[in-house]
């Protein structure tokens, strides 16, 4: 006991192991934690609230609350159901059409997005019913919905690798460029899961009702829309974070001016109010992940614990010792904390063998996102679970099969970069 309360970096890790045991929220148990050993090795109290407010007062973080918002508008104006049904009507009544559409749709909404739990409500409204309706497995359904809602994170613009950059230094542009093959392929691997669950149990899709042509034109400002952030992004016309605005006031636009869903002030001020909600869950996230990281670096932890992964630095298998810690932290953390927490200790072991931070970045975050549905912190499986109105319990035995095809997915990017660094090359980012 006695070296617990001497030993200032022990102590933050055991209050912060303690806190999250007694089921104490994410953000609670990182701000406390860092407030009390703060507090009795008399660290500068009144530090705090300065680091508090530096943990958010970054320009590139502007991003997150502007592609939050951004990400409801295009909900609200009715974007995600019109790419919904566009993606529906190609896909026809093939095998697993419903189920396959439910990836591709994800995968495409991830670029409107960038967050996971954001996607599933959106999606999983829409989704889930129709999969129902046509006689999937309600809870198949909803598994399918919040896994792929994790490509959220991955496929750019991603709030993942706004956060990732910022800690890392890291080149934004970069890291959404880099996300784009990456994101592809772990959607091809969820496709091809599906489709053979489907086959199994004899589900399809929906019968086409409507031509092509006249579904993608009704679709088409919806299909615009990555075209416009990335395009510019990668055009040189606005940065992450100019594209961020740009994509509220494109949103808009076609939310008044287009699909005319926009029509009473009602409905934006429910869009602002729920935006705000979001935000604010993970601006405070961030400030008490940043309060902790300060913390751990003045009392010397992240260095020890540096030094001891160093120390295994001539391990040959140091790298999938690295995943499954990752993988481990998604079980109990989110994905913002985990950066805040662990890319301290894990930059100088990318520095030491050279690996290029981006594809780490893209790596990590895809790990990561296979937290977001991995029990008992699974994000995206309590917000698909409560649309779908069943239990944890009932949601998670579907969601193995395609947690698996997932983890495939990441042992490809691990093991070939280039798959990662071909587009940030291309690009000269």
């Amino acid at each position: 006991m006695t070296a617990l309360l001497s030993d200032p970096g022990l102590l933050l890790l055991t209050l912060f192991i303690v806190m999250l045991v007694l089921r104490v929220p994410i953000a609670i148990s990182l701000g406390l934690s860092a407030a009390v050993v703060a507090w009795k090795f008399d660290m500068g109290i009144d530090m705090l609230p300065y680091n508090f407010f530096a943990g958010v007062a970054k320009v590139p973080l502007l991003a997150i609350p502007f592609f939050i918002l951004a990400g409801f508008i295009m909900e609200s104006a009715g974007i995600a159901a019109r790419i919904v049904r566009l993606v529906e009507n190609l896909v026809g009544d093939m095998t697993g059409g419903l189920a396959i559409a439910t990836v591709a749709v994800a995968t495409f909404w991830g670029a409107v997005s960038g967050s996971g739990p954001a996607t599933v409500a959106a999606l999983g409204l829409i989704l889930i019913p129709a999969m129902v309706k046509n006689g999937y497995d309600k809870a198949f359904a909803a598994a399918n919905v919040s896994v792929t809602s994790g490509l959220a994170i991955v496929i750019p613009p991603s709030i993942a690798f706004i956060v990732y950059g910022g800690i890392a230094d890291a080149s934004v542009p970069a890291l959404f460029a880099a996300g784009i093959i990456p994101g592809l392929i772990v959607a091809g691997f969820l496709m091809i899961t599906v489709y053979l669950i489907s086959k199994k149990r004899g589900y399809r899709g929906l019968p086409r009702q409507e031509s092509t042509w006249v579904v993608f034109k009704d679709a088409f400002w919806g299909v615009l829309t990555p075209v416009v952030i990335l395009g510019g992004i990668y055009g040189g016309i606005f940065t992450p974070t100019e594209a961020a605005a740009v994509a509220i006031f494109y949103g808009l636009f076609v939310g008044v001016f287009v699909y005319k869903t926009f029509n009473s002030l009602s409905v934006l001020t429910h869009v602002l109010v729920e935006s705000t909600k979001a935000t604010s869950v993970i601006m405070f996230v961030v400030t008490c992940a940043g309060l902790f990281a300060w913390v751990a670096s003045t009392v010397g932890l992240v260095e020890r614990g540096a030094a001891v992964l160093l120390a295994l630095s001539e391990n040959p298998w140091v790298l999938l010792l690295i995943n499954i810690i990752l993988f481990a932290a998604g079980m109990i953390m989110d994905a913002i904390s985990i950066y805040y927490v662990l890319l301290p200790f894990l930059l100088p072991i990318v520095h030491h063998f050279g690996w290029n931070p981006v594809w780490f970045g893209v790596m990590m975050t895809v790990n990561l996102a296979v937290g977001q549905v991995t029990p008992p912190v699974a994000v995206n499986l309590y917000v698909g679970a409560q649309i779908a109105d069943l239990t944890m319990e009932d949601i998670t035995p579907p969601v193995i099969p395609l947690l698996i095809a997932t983890i495939f997915a990441l042992a490809v990017i691990v093991l070939f970069p280039p798959l990662t660094t071909f587009l940030p090359n291309l690009f000269g980012l």
